[in-house]
């Protein structure tokens, strides 16, 4: 019964970590498409990142026409350097890693203004990549999660925007923090330098991001 009930917090915990979510929750179904709705990004010249990390690349695919404003912010912030250095400060095993906090502790963001939520039907299960906010809804600003396993209760949630496609199990390899303080990482793994390469005609756009 013990054991039950704290499982049942850390849930709670991870949920409302994730810096929060809103008051009045959408209704978390998945939509019947939503396969064919995956199949068809897929099937499309998306966007890529490629994060390189000190144990392998990590592929990630952008999908513009579910979240446009927020790929257009994670590429723009990309190409300029923002996420040089930065670290993935919350790393919470079997849930997500979080990066993309200058001040590397959760709190901070760039100096654009934040975005309005594009929330989707994309189900946030193992490999999707996410924007963080606070309570409000649109409050993303430059931090971004990538899922370790499924959390379809952050559906409507959170605005979805890519999904690694490649080097997932380099993902995995990423330091991780402490449940018991919201998976704080001492001496967390850094994303160190990027590199941009422009779009090219019937070639996929790329930014080079090395951790």
């Amino acid at each position: 019964m013990r054991n039950s009930l704290f499982k049942s917090l850390l849930v709670l915990l991870q949920f409302f970590g994730l810096l929060f979510c809103s008051a009045h929750a959408a209704e978390n179904t998945i939509e019947p498409n939503n396969q064919h709705r995956m199949e068809n990004m897929n099937q499309k010249k998306n966007p890529k990142i490629i994060m390189q990390l000190k144990y392998g690349p990590v592929e990630i695919e952008l999908y513009p026409n579910e979240a446009p404003k927020h790929v257009e912010r994670i590429l723009m912030l990309a190409k300029e350097g923002f996420y040089n250095g930065l670290k993935f400060h919350r790393v919470i095993d079997g849930f997500m890693v979080q990066t993309g906090d200058p001040k590397g502790d959760g709190t901070d963001g760039s100096n654009q203004p934040n975005l309005p939520a594009e929330f989707n039907a994309i189900n946030h299960t193992r490999g999707i990549v996410s924007m963080a906010r606070s309570i409000d809804p649109n409050s993303a600003n430059s931090q971004f999660f990538i899922m370790l396993g499924d959390a379809k209760y952050l559906d409507y949630q959170y605005t979805a925007f890519g999904k690694v496609t490649k080097g997932m199990e380099f993902i995995d390899m990423i330091k991780k923090g402490d449940t018991k303080q919201n998976g704080k990482v001492e001496n967390p793994d850094i994303i160190r330098k990027h590199h941009y390469r422009a779009r090219l005609i019937n070639l996929t756009p790329l930014v080079y991001l090395s951790a």
